[in-house]
């Protein structure tokens, strides 16, 4: 049995859930809204405030989507109750960036600026303070999207080894190498 699939998922106060006969399942909270498709074999069951989820046989196949289901199942309704939130930090120097509304303005140190639109599902908010390096936070409902734009906002300029010059996420530990020694 699937340690993670046999879990039941907790309905906190506030949240609404509901699977129709389409086998999509819709999750409403104070955050917002989101809808996943769920494969037809998996079974979903509320009770008691409890999302319980099963699978019909030992297949391959039925384990691995017994697992991926209660786990979206779950980032859904952790989303919509908590949301999420990536925090990234820019390191080098004049690297800095602005933002207005989802417009985002890197320079990275590249002979011009990047524009990148973040998708309205998210809030955007970058800050410049001085004395601390400039730093870019993305908060919204769905776990994927977020992790996504995160991604490719790193992508831009990953963090070099050696210097450590790049968009990394906060908190981030980066594995550094020694650079060229001197020949005698």
């Amino acid at each position: 049995m699937s340690r993670i699939g046999k879990m039941p998922i907790v309905i906190p106060a506030g949240v609404e859930f509901s699977i129709d006969d389409a086998n999509v399942v819709t999750v409403k909270g104070p955050k917002g809204e989101l809808k996943q498709q769920v494969d037809p074999d998996i079974k979903l069951e509320l009770k008691d405030g409890e999302v319980n989820v099963s699978r019909p046989t030992d297949q391959g196949r039925h384990r691995s989507l017994h697992g991926l289901y209660r786990s979206l199942v779950a980032n859904m309704v952790t989303g919509v109750s908590e949301g999420y939130v990536k925090e990234m930090e820019l390191e080098g120097v004049g690297y800095r960036c602005n933002n207005t509304g989802n417009l985002l303005e890197l320079l990275l140190g590249y002979s011009h600026p990047i524009y990148f639109y973040v998708p309205d599902d998210l809030k955007l908010e970058t800050k410049m303070e001085k004395g601390q390096r400039p730093s870019i936070r993305l908060e919204g409902v769905d776990k994927q999207l977020v992790g996504q734009v995160a991604a490719k906002i790193r992508a831009f300029r990953k963090p070099e080894p050696y210097k450590g010059k790049g968009i990394r996420f906060k908190g981030e530990v980066l594995r550094r190498k020694a650079g060229k020694t001197a020949a005698k």
